[in-house]
This record gives structure tokens, sequence and C-alpha cells, in this order.
């Protein structure tokens, strides 16, 4: 049977209204036993530990990067002592969370998205179901879980060895002691700051997993259709996190403004 084809407005909503179907099945699914721990922390593993030294190449990079442009820009305002305060509003608000929602979005919603679409495409996921095993409960809520606990992890990383990264700057191209860069630096990482820098990678977490699921389990037409699901995954993934991302800072900002 043909499939009925829709205007582009009308598929948008379709599919977002697929997606938050999904979605509830898969948080409805994560509270009903049985927990399957192993598969659990073995997503851990693969998706976390796997990243590790990808977000935290990202991170250094990225904090070497805004501390050479902002060191050149305040030494002419004879200010170069906003340095740290600068790098902990880059890097912990901003540039830590959406650096390692992108990386891990890139490596793990891609990888999730091509093997639960081969799983489906192999018949794996109508066997789980045969053996009266919830596919969403076996291949999803450990995903879920794993991306929710290791995408904060990892972004606090990301935080530190960018604020490392600057700091490296600061001491040998800079020529800033290490109190002038520090003091600051621990000065604004206050609750606002903080809560910001931690509450947004926890919101990727559930778009990466959420996103990549639905494509993976969706998906259709053998390996193409795999391959094509995957690249909208990474695609609406990426796109979704840069929209929240500018979402979020805009109602912390509003709600907690005075901590800042």
């Amino acid at each position: 049977m043909a499939k009925l084809k829709l205007s582009p407005l009308k598929n948008f909503f379709f599919q977002t209204e697929q997606l938050i179907c999904f979605s509830g099945r898969v948080v409805k699914a994560t509270f009903s036993r049985p927990f399957y721990l192993t598969e659990t922390i073995e997503q851990m593993y693969l998706g976390g530990v796997g990243s590790l030294w990808l977000v935290a190449l990202t991170g250094i990079l990225a904090g070497e990067a805004i501390a050479i442009n902002f060191s050149n820009e305040l030494a002419d305002f004879g200010a170069k002592s906003y340095l740290g305060r600068i790098m902990v509003l880059a890097i912990v608000r901003e540039l830590g969370p959406t650096l390692t929602g992108l990386m891990v979005a890139a490596r793990v919603a891609s990888g999730i998205t091509a093997e639960v679409g081969s799983m489906k495409s192999s018949n794996q996921i109508d066997a789980l179901r045969a053996y009266s095993i919830d596919p969403l409960k076996k291949v999803a809520v450990p995903r879920l879980i794993a991306l929710l606990i290791m995408v904060p992890a990892l972004t606090v990383i990301c935080d530190v060895v960018g604020l490392i990264g600057g700091y490296i700057i600061a001491i040998f191209l800079g020529h800033i002691s290490p109190s002038l860069y520090w003091a600051p630096v621990f000065q604004h990482l206050n609750f606002g700051n903080i809560t910001m820098g931690l509450l947004k990678p926890v919101v990727f977490a559930f778009i990466i997993a959420f996103v990549s699921l639905w494509k993976g389990f969706l998906s259709e037409g053998g390996a193409k259709g795999v391959g094509v699901a995957t690249n909208q995954s990474v695609v609406i993934t990426s796109i979704t996190i840069l929209l929240a991302n500018f979402v979020i800072t805009q109602a912390i900002f509003k709600a907690i403004k005075g901590y800042f």
C-alpha cells in the first residue's frame, strides 16, 4: 500500500506527535519491572567511557581557543583579571554542555539508531516480542538511563579540562598568575552557573535518547533505511540540542537571575 504523502508542515507535526508518543512510552517503561541492570552498565561503558577522550579533547581545545581570543582582547584594556570569569561563563554555562551534547549526539545517537535499526531489520525486535520481552524495556530503557547518567558526567569532565586548557594559555601566553586566573573561576562557580551547566546535559540526554531510539525503532527498508534513519537522527538531535540550549538559557537566566 502506498504511503499517504503529507505536506512538509503536516509531516513535521505528524513526526513530532510520533516522537512525543514514543517518548512517553519509553518513560513509562522506565518505571516498570523488570530492570535490566547489566544492559544499562554496558551502555554506560559504551556510550560514556567510549566518549571520554573525544569529549576531553574537545573541551581542552575549546578552552584553549577561548582563552587565546579573550586574553589578547582583555590585554588591550588592561583587564586580564577578568579571564577566569569569562572562562566560567563560556565553558560552564554554554560550551561545556553544548559541545558535550553535540559530541555525544554525533557518536552515540548514530550508534544507537544504527544498532536498533539493524535489530529491527534482522527481526531481533520481533524475536524479543515472541519471547514476551518488551523491546522498550530491554533495548530503549537501558540506553536512556545510561545517557542520563553519563552525559552530565561527561559535561563535568569537559568543563574541568576546558578550564584547565584556559589556565595553560593564561600562564604561558597571557602571562597571568595562577591566583589571578583561578580566584575568579571559583568565585563564579555559583548556584546559577552550576545549575545551568548541569540542567542542560540532562535535557540533552533525553533528546539524544528519544530521537535516536525513535528513529531506530521506526527505521525500515533494510540497510539503506537504517542509513537514512541514522543520518536523520544525528541531524535532528544536533539541531534540537542547539534549540534547547537557547530556550534553557533564557528560562534559567530569568528564573534565577540574581544568582549569576
